[in-house]
């Protein structure tokens, strides 16, 4: 591919960041194109689900919500040594894109894009900016909104492409979803790429509530912490519960495929998965997240009649297991979420993210 041009992809360590810059790294390769991506130390533990053709550059960064005083009067240090062997690397490798997806590695890439006036654009996966993405979003030529509506700073327009997928997701789309019948009855269970720890305290608990004639036909799949995962397991076996316990799984998107509902946080990635592969689902916003984003994030399912929103607040073992006995005993219900989930994806943002790429490839020539 010498000759071909560079497309620099910054994004921070979590598979809310990494799995859309995944997506448009993989929509790009196919156009032809050379693509990095820069991150932290962190940030390269999580990309090994990119094409092995993408070079992984490792960035110094850091960010203020880990550490402790000590680390964190070092961070900005850490940025500023990032941004210079960043920007020197931009002026060896003359990248023509730059685009950043978000977290603190991604600062340095996207800083030395800017001082070098390269082409670039942010993409913003939730409903509210995150910290990084708003202190540039008037600093690029494009800013691509993955939710819709999305809150933007005054004079600044965002382009609505929607949240890309992985190909991985994409090969699921269509899966003909089964509703619940007589047959097992799959329920996937996921909090992020590390799992959420109020969902290990209130799905097996929920779950046990469950008529046991449907407990016996439960195969969950529960991604939970390494440190919840055996109490986890515990209270599915006390329940006479089959389960399949990991505290990552690598194939989401075949279980996804398989389960009549998806019990999740609402990150962007796990809401674009659900939505392209067609699944109902409950969603549980993480009460914690920067501008409540994760509500924003739900809603678009929520509204569609696609997924049932539970506040953090309001999360209860017996309220939880209310909901999931309406859904699994209610296939046409059911079946009508799982379409109203699929109607609302947008399987193409990654060729929508990409078509922007060479766009703005063809204006800084």
């Amino acid at each position: 591919m010498a000759g071909a041009p560079l497309l620099l992809i910054a994004a921070g360590g979590t598979g809310g960041h990494m799995f859309p810059a995944q997506a448009l790294a993989e929509a790009m390769l196919r156009r032809g194109w050379r693509v990095r991506l820069s991150t932290d130390e962190r940030g390269a533990r999580y990309a090994g689900g990119f094409p092995h053709v993408v070079e992984v550059e490792r960035v110094a960064s850091g960010t203020p919500a880990r550490g402790g005083p000590v680390a964190r009067l070092a961070v900005p240090l850490r940025i500023a040594a990032g941004v210079t062997t960043a920007t020197l690397r931009a002026v060896r490798e003359r990248p023509r894109v730059v685009v950043g997806f978000g977290g603190y590695p991604a600062i340095p890439a996207l800083a030395a894009a800017w001082l070098l006036r390269v082409p670039r654009m942010i993409h913003e996966q939730n409903g509210v900016l995150g910290r990084v993405n708003e202190a540039f979003a008037r600093r690029v030529h494009r800013v691509a909104c993955g939710t819709w509506p999305t809150e933007l700073p005054s004079g600044v327009k965002g382009v609505h492409t929607g949240n890309p997928v992985r190909a991985a997701v994409r090969a699921e789309d269509g899966a003909p979803y089964v509703p619940p019948g007589e047959g097992p009855i799959h329920v996937l269970v996921i909090g992020g790429s590390q799992g959420a720890r109020v969902l290990s305290k209130a799905v097996p608990k929920a779950l046990a509530e469950l008529p046991a004639a449907m407990r016996q036909r439960l195969l969950v799949s529960h991604q939970a912490r390494p440190e919840d995962a055996e109490e986890v397991e515990r209270t599915y076996s006390r329940s006479g519960i089959a389960c399949d316990v990991q505290n990552f799984f690598r194939d989401v998107p075949k279980r996804l495929a398989q389960a009549q509902l998806v019990i999740s946080r609402s990150g962007a990635s796990s809401v674009a998965d659900i939505s392209v592969i067609g699944r109902p689902s409950i969603l549980i916003p993480y009460a914690a997240a920067a501008g409540d984003h994760q509500t924003a994030n739900a809603r678009a399912l929520s509204s569609a009649q696609a997924a049932i929103l539970i506040p953090e607040s309001k999360l209860a073992p017996g309220t939880l297991s209310e909901h999931i006995e309406r859904v699994l005993t209610d296939a046409e219900g059911a079946a009508a979420m799982a379409a109203a989930a699929r109607a609302a994806a947008r399987p193409d943002a990654a060729e929508r993210l990409a078509d922007l790429v060479e766009e703005l490839a063809e204006r800084g020539r």
